[in-house]
């Protein structure tokens, strides 16, 4: 180049705005590497996990984002806070019923069906209560708002009180099913119905056995649609009796506060569904403060002194689901708990079955919005009044029509 053309271009180059220097981006180059290693994931991790970090590597965080600052005030206590039963129901029913050795007071929740809607009755398993169905409840009322829900509390359970306090307490499978229809009745005539509205009887684990008792027995007639059990049959619940004992003697034996007794079931997975968890498990536990330790919320329920009432609740609970008068639905969280009955009545059509594999045992609690289409679709498929029936003969003969 000839010092004319270095002149010319020394010229040029000055006449031009300063640039800044290149900085090299340490975050920016992690954040690069991050995602090229995402892409190179085996296939051994889980489908939720890798759509989980599959999404987080396609973030590129700015300078001015602080995604990872401590959130101000303590979470824990927010998420954790209790969601009153007025959130889901109407009201709350107080039923007594009277015998010569005891005065029970049956305790439940109740949303008051609309015109011909039905009422879903709902009754929940051992060591339960009637608010696990609550987040479920409202679910249904999205897809059939007219619709009612009675959630009763089994003796023992939730805030039903026996008076006086029973040293053994009765939790036969009859004793159960005598409380679920003088509930039913009770709730009938405190309300002022002049017939029961149609029923559409729902019963989780020991529910389920109930709920499939009474249908069998007949004596609700045929105010029944059909009955659904969630996730229990005879074989793998007798099976699973075996571990109870195992099961309940890892559990805490309480908790230091209401909201550490929410957070362990949600830990534990127990329950998968914070929002049904924050609703029910308050009324699983009850504040002692004559114990003398830190863990003052103890369990409600005593399910070691159920034990000699396990086998009772499930042997024979197959045959009777599939010979009871009604529509039938089974929800379950996995194939692998049909039995052979079951396994055969399925594939006969004798009853509608819905399995739900990402679900835990509570399925209601962990899928209240799929469990309440597959329930609301079920009403719908046994709902009389939407049948149209032909005329019958003698009808079309007395109006001279030709048959």
């Amino acid at each position: 180049m000839s010092d004319l053309q270095r002149a010319f271009a020394k010229s040029r180059l000055t006449s031009l705005p300063t640039m800044p220097p290149v900085m090299f981006d340490e975050a920016e180059e992690q954040a690069d590497r991050f995602d090229t290693e995402l892409q190179q994931d085996d296939d051994s991790s889980s489908a939720s996990s890798a759509s989980s970090a599959s999404s987080t590597g396609t973030i590129i965080p700015s300078q001015n984002q602080k995604l990872f600052a401590r959130p101000h005030g303590s979470p824990n206590k927010r998420t954790m806070e209790q969601i009153p039963w007025t959130t889901y129901f109407e009201r709350e029913l107080f039923l007594e019923s009277t015998s010569t050795s005891m005065t029970i007071v049956h305790h439940a929740y109740l949303t008051s069906p609309v015109g011909t809607a039905p009422l879903f009755v709902m009754h929940h398993g051992a060591g339960s209560s009637g608010l696990s169905f609550a987040a479920l409840t409202a679910e249904i009322r999205k897809r059939l708002p007219s619709a009612g829900i009675l959630s009763l509390d089994a003796r023992g359970h939730g805030s039903t009180q026996i008076n006086p306090e029973q040293d053994i307490l009765d939790l036969s499978l009859e004793t159960l099913g005598a409380d679920l229809l003088s509930v039913i009745d009770k709730t009938k005539t405190r309300m002022g119905w002049k017939d029961l509205p149609p029923l559409i009887l729902v019963g989780h684990s020991l529910g389920g056995a109930v709920v499939t008792d009474v249908a069998k027995g007949g004596k609700l007639g045929n105010a029944v649609l059909g009955y659904a059990v969630l996730d229990v049959v005879e074989g793998s619940a007798i099976d699973a009796l075996q571990s109870m004992q195992t099961y309940l003697s890892t559990r805490p034996v309480g908790f230091p506060s209401l909201e550490s007794g929410i957070e362990w079931h949600i830990r534990s997975r127990t329950i998968r569904n914070s929002t049904s968890a924050r609703t029910s498990v308050p009324a699983l536990l009850k504040h002692d403060e004559e114990i003398r330790s830190s863990r003052q919320w103890t369990w409600r329920t005593d399910l070691a002194a159920t034990q000699p009432f396990w086998e009772g609740w499930f042997v024979g609970l197959s045959k009777k689901f599939l010979e009871a008068r009604g529509g039938k639905l089974l929800l379950l969280a996995g194939t692998d708990r049909l039995d052979k009955e079951l396994t055969i009545g399925q594939m006969q059509g004798k009853y509608a079955l819905q399995v739900f594999p990402e679900a835990g045992h509570f399925i209601h609690e962990d899928l209240p919005e799929k469990t309440a289409m597959v329930i609301v679709d079920f009403y719908k498929r046994n709902d009389r009044s939407a049948l149209v029936l032909p005329p019958k003969v003698s009808d079309m003969l007395r109006a001279g029509k030709k048959v």
